[in-house]
This record gives structure tokens, C-alpha cells and sequence, in this order.
């Protein structure tokens, strides 16, 4: 009797020992995945570990996620290869210079402020040092005009040239269309059209072409129409453009009305020229009156820009405005013409002597092409990686549409 109970009193006692093993094995387990993941957020947000004089240190650190356009360029902190692009960097708090270079084209820099538990990115557009270009038109072109989504341009083909029998009215497409989709210029109307001016209507479809001051013509792009079959509505024609006038405002209207009152009241009086980057993030302006773009209008966003910002916006001075950071930048002066590429983060700046690509914050302005191109006529496409420009190539001969390769 005695054997049987102290065997009992064994098991019992092995019970136990084994329930308070598994309590124990529990309460590790789970501070082990406590103090893993504890550890795991902490490095998320930029803390690093390390040793110093036999202790444990830890060091409050910014993330700064670096990627380029082309990928797998070389990043240089101040100067120190560190890392490859599409990459995440693990940096101190301060200012830093980032350079960003690739072989083969023009190195990018901006200086970055890297903040503690912040992560901060940069978007590189990288423009090759000699960019590749692909005639378009071989019959020449005179006073080309791109359509409002930059979707087609409209040009003239001159008589007095040595393919006069293909003069008048062009359109051609600047989409990336499909293996098989025609992609040649097609003629829209004849003749002699050598002074005409052309206006696009706000939806791309139609040409208002003034050939005299009292020859106005409506064409319809998607088919051709004979000179002699031309119907004039002159007459017509502060009707036509009144109803073009009304479309764009109520679309601009459209776009603006997302804004908080504010900004949408300042948009509305006090600038001009206003154009929404292809994403709608951004908004390109000139100033048409004084004003003070308020602080504080949306939250403040954690990595946002470092760049130097104006809010304070004077008269004939281009801006671009981003609405998700709720920071603004000057861009240029009066007399610059700029236009969105369609990445939404660029912009295309055509000067008299070259043409130019650069950063929305206006930084990193990067010369691309400026030999003979027939001022201004560079403009942007529906592809980030192609400008449309026309140029002789610097010859005596005609100028043609080319395609400038930015990739």
C-alpha cells in the first residue's frame, strides 16, 4: 500500500513540475517574441544597435529610401558610396548630400534632412548624357501645336517645299499604341496653309484653323477634309470659343473644387496658367496677385519634403504647389514656359538655347538637348521617356518632328 501511494505521489509530483515547465517555456516564449518584436520596431524606425566600452548602445536613426529612374544607379552620401538605388539607407539625423549617378547619364544631387524615427524618399529621374533621337516627319513641319492631354500635335506642311504635293494640315499621334495600330501622320485638309494659326478645342478632337482674318475653318482630326470643301464659320466663331472657354473653366473649376476653401479661393483670384500634374498631386501656377499660401491646411505628412519652400507668392513668378505635402516651390521666372512630363514629379522647361528637365521642387535643372532644336517647340507625351521637339539638327534644312529618347 505504502509503494503504491509514494508512486502516486511521484506522478503527482512530476505533474506539477511539468505544468510549471510549461508555464515557464510559455512566459520565455513569449517574451522573447515581445523583446523581438520590440526590437524589430525599433529598427523599423531607424534605431541601430552597438557595442561601446563593454555596453549596449542605441542610436536614434532616420530611413531614407532611395530609387532611381533608371534603377540600380550608385548613391553617394557626402561623397561615400553607400548603397545601390531601390534601396533603404539607415542614416544618423542631419543634413546630407545625395548624388545619385548611373554610367551614362547626368548624376542627380539634392540635399536630403534625414530625421530620427523618419522615413524620408527621394524618387531620382535620371536623364541620359546623350540622349537618342527618332525622326517622325521627314516633309517638314512648320508652326506645330500639341493638343491640351499631349496626346497628338497638329503642324503644317508648307508648299514652297520639295514635297509640296503633301502640303497642308497634319495630326499625329503621340501615344504608345499596340504592335499594328497605324502610328503615321495623317492629313486632315490641302493646300496652301503656310500663315494659319491653330487653336485644339478642350477635348482634342478639333482645329480651329484661322487662315485669314476672315477664313476661319472647324476641323473634325479623325478624317480628311479637301480644301475646296472647307466650310468658313467665321461667323461663328466667338460662339465656339465661348463654349471651349466655358468646357475648360468647369474643368478647372472640377479639379480645384477638391481643394479646401482656402487654397481653392487663392487658385481661383489670385493666380493663373494653372495646370494639374497628370496624377493630380500637384499643381503647376503663375502668380497673378500677391498672396500667402497658409500654413498648416492639411496635416503635416511624416518625410515630406526638406526643400526649401516660398509661400509667399509674387506676381509673375511660377510655383508648383503639392497638395499631399502641403509644401510650395518656385519653379521659374515670367517668361518660362513649363509643362508636366507625365511621372508627375518632373517638369519640361524649352529655353531659347536648350532644353531643360527638372525636379517639381525645382532643383536639379539638367540640360538635355540643345543642338538646333527650333525654339519652343519641345514638348512633353503621354511616355515619361520621350520628348517631342522639332529641329534641323542644326543643317540648312527643313525641321522635323523628332522623338528625344529620355531613356
Amino acid at each position: 500500500m505504502f509503494d503504491k501511494h509514494n508512486k502516486r505521489d511521484k506522478w503527482y509530483n512530476l505533474f506539477k513540475y511539468m505544468e510549471k515547465a510549461r508555464v515557464l517555456i510559455m512566459i520565455s516564449t513569449l517574451l522573447i517574441i515581445g523583446s523581438v518584436g520590440t526590437l524589430a520596431i525599433l529598427y523599423a524606425k531607424g534605431y541601430r544597435f552597438g557595442f561601446q566600452e563593454n555596453q549596449v548602445t542605441i542610436s536614434s536613426r532616420g530611413l531614407l529610401v532611395t530609387n532611381s529612374d533608371p534603377s540600380g544607379a550608385q548613391v553617394f552620401i557626402d561623397g561615400e558610396l553607400k548603397t545601390a538605388t531601390n534601396n533603404t539607407l539607415s542614416l544618423p539625423p542631419k543634413k546630407y548630400l545625395v548624388e545619385i549617378k548611373k554610367e551614362g547619364f547626368i548624376p542627380w544631387q539634392k540635399e536630403i534632412i534625414i530625421e530620427k524615427e523618419i522615413v524620408s524618399q527621394i524618387e531620382a529621374f535620371l536623364v541620359p548624357l546623350a540622349p537618342s533621337l527618332t525622326a517622325l516627319t521627314f516633309s517638314g513641319v512648320v508652326t506645330p501645336v500639341i493638343s491640351p492631354d499631349f496626346s497628338k500635335i497638329v503642324y503644317i506642311v508648307p508648299p514652297e517645299l520639295e514635297n509640296g504635293e503633301k502640303a497642308g494640315l497634319w495630326v499625329l499621334e503621340t501615344v504608345d499604341l499596340p504592335l499594328g495600330f497605324n502610328r503615321d501622320p495623317r492629313r486632315v485638309t490641302d493646300g496652301d496653309l503656310s500663315k494659319a494659326k491653330m487653336e485644339w478645342s478642350p477635348d482634342g478632337q478639333e482645329i480651329l484653323l484661322t487662315k485669314t482674318d476672315d477664313l476661319t475653318y472647324l476641323l473634325d482630326l479623325t478624317e480628311f477634309t479637301p480644301s475646296s470643301l472647307l466650310v468658313n464659320v467665321n461667323s461663328k466663331i466667338e460662339t465656339i470659343k465661348a463654349e471651349w472657354l466655358e468646357k475648360q473653366d468647369k474643368r478647372l473649376k472640377s479639379q480645384l473644387s477638391q481643394l479646401p476653401d482656402e487654397l481653392e479661393e487663392i487658385f481661383s483670384k489670385k493666380t493663373s496658367k494653372i495646370r494639374f500634374a497628370p496624377d493630380e498631386s500637384k499643381v503647376l501656377y503663375e502668380a497673378s496677385e500677391e498672396a500667402t499660401i497658409p500654413e498648416g491646411i492639411f496635416k503635416s505628412l511624416p518625410g515630406a519634403s526638406t526643400q526649401e519652400q516660398q509661400r509667399d507668392i509674387k506676381v509673375g513668378v511660377k510655383y508648383v504647389y503639392d497638395i499631399k505635402e502641403d509644401r510650395n516651390f518656385k519653379v521659374g521666372e515670367k517668361d518660362e514656359t513649363f509643362y508636366w512630363l507625365s511621372n508627375s514629379r518632373n517638369l519640361l522647361l524649352p529655353r531659347l538655347d536648350r532644353i531643360i528637365i527638372l525636379d517639381y521642387d525645382g532643383t536639379n535643372r539638367q540640360g538635355v538637348f540643345g543642338a538646333g532644336y527650333v525654339f519652343p517647340h519641345a514638348y512633353p507625351t503621354t511616355s515619361t521617356g520621350r520628348v517631342l521637339i522639332l529641329t534641323n539638327l542644326g543643317s540648312q534644312e527643313a525641321a522635323n518632328l523628332y522623338w528625344l529618347s529620355l531613356k
